[in-house]
């Protein structure tokens, strides 16, 4: 979707507690962003599709075992009324799906919308899984007590690459995991703090030795902290946001 030729990233998250999402959402970059209509997210709450007078969305697992399963038919209707075709994504956030990374992020990015489904409770019927996701994604080797968190997170790191997200001092082009690398040290006044002094190649105001330097440091961090980053094949760039093409 785009309007005045400008992309309008959408996000529709289908969750037990849209309140999660909707204060996240509100703040900081991502909540201007919403405010300009650069990025729309709208919450369906799972419970409002519930076929009973309780509102109860969940059962008890056939087989047995503790905790209860998120039922099929409420999850499914709550998708249904988006009325979407198969062609956009859905994400369901879980602890056995694939690991999230930036390579993910900018895939993720290149679309218009997405559909992210939070689970909850010992998880979610495996049929309704099958009917409607086709991405199974976890933020990490742990376990949440829901998806909403995993999905504030989703949407925070594709937001970030939509063209009008961002402005020129917020930049993601010298990140951490752009071309495999960790970010460098960043540094701001005051000039020495706890007897600390900014390093000297930052003030110099020689633009060669200082990227130099960053890209020095750059290396050195990666290499003790996340040396499995130097062995993978440098990551392709990120489109930059519209208005900075050409510049």
């Amino acid at each position: 979707m785009a309007i005045g030729g400008k992309k309008i990233m959408k996000f529709y998250v289908l969750t037990l507690f849209p309140e999660m999402i909707d204060s996240f959402v509100s703040h900081s970059i991502i909540g201007r962003a919403k405010e300009k209509s650069i990025i729309d997210i709208k919450c369906v709450n799972i419970r409002d599709f519930s076929y009973n007078k309780h509102n109860k969305v969940d059962d008890y697992p056939y087989g047995g075992g503790a905790g209860m399963v998120m039922q099929a038919p409420p999850i499914y209707k709550a998708y249904e009324s988006l009325n979407k075709d198969k062609s956009v994504r859905v994400i369901f956030v879980t602890p056995s799906g694939k690991t999230f990374n930036q390579e993910m992020v900018k895939e993720l990015s290149k679309e218009q919308e997405l559909i992210i489904l939070c689970g909850h409770y010992e998880g979610v019927d495996q049929r309704v899984i099958d009917e409607i996701v086709t991405d199974e994604i976890s933020i990490g080797d742990y376990v949440l007590t829901g998806g909403e968190l995993p999905a504030c997170v989703m949407i925070d790191a594709v937001s970030r690459l939509t063209p009008g997200v961002l402005n020129k001092d917020e930049s993601f082009e010298n990140e951490s995991f752009e071309n495999n690398l960790l970010e460098y040290p960043q540094y701001t006044r005051p000039k020495v703090f706890m007897g600390r002094e900014v390093p000297e190649v930052l003030i110099s105001g020689h633009h060669e030795n200082v990227a130099k330097w960053r890209l020095g440091k750059a290396i050195e961090k990666t290499a003790k902290v996340r040396p499995d980053l130097m062995s993978l094949p440098p990551s392709p760039p990120a489109p930059l946001p519209q208005r900075e093409r050409g510049e």
